[in-house]
């Protein structure tokens, strides 16, 4: 799969970031091969890492675990951007969207809050982020890797 057309900033200011992890969830495989875990606080502000369109948000679920049985429980924020690229931010808290389903949003613009739901695998609170395109006519898609505005 080829590297993201667009380039991307990272969703958490980088003042706020523990650590950035490639590959040490267990999820990390497959079809998410090319996400990216920003350790970060519980609480940490999430911006939209480009300008875009929200397509999808969950935040009911105050669930959150370390073994797969969480996977499907986890909050998160969809945008489609440009170039047919979305990127999806996840294990945001419990009512910790700051949009909904329908906002422009503009690269920078705090759209969440960091959290614990989900499958969170031993990593604790971070924020899960990873840019994907959907294959035609299909819910399926693949992470393709993702290039950092410097």
């Amino acid at each position: 799969m080829p590297k993201s057309k667009n380039e991307y900033l990272y969703p958490i200011d980088p003042r706020n970031i523990a650590r950035i992890s490639y590959d040490e969830s267990p999820a990390h495989i497959e079809k998410l091969k090319h996400a990216v875990d920003f350790i970060c606080n519980e609480g940490t502000p999430v911006r939209a890492a480009l300008d875009g369109t929200v397509v999808d948000v969950k935040q009911d679920s105050e669930l959150g675990g370390e073994n797969k049985s969480f996977d499907l429980v986890g909050n998160y924020i969809e945008i489609k951007h440009a170039n047919g690229e979305y990127s999806i931010c996840e294990h945001i808290q419990k009512n910790g969207s700051l949009v909904k389903i329908g906002d422009k949003i503009k690269a920078g613009q705090k759209i969440g809050l960091s959290g614990k739901t989900g499958w969170i695998a031993h990593l604790g609170a971070h924020l899960h982020f990873d840019v994907h395109v959907y294959f035609a006519q299909s819910n399926d898609y693949q992470t393709v890797e993702i290039r950092w505005k410097k």
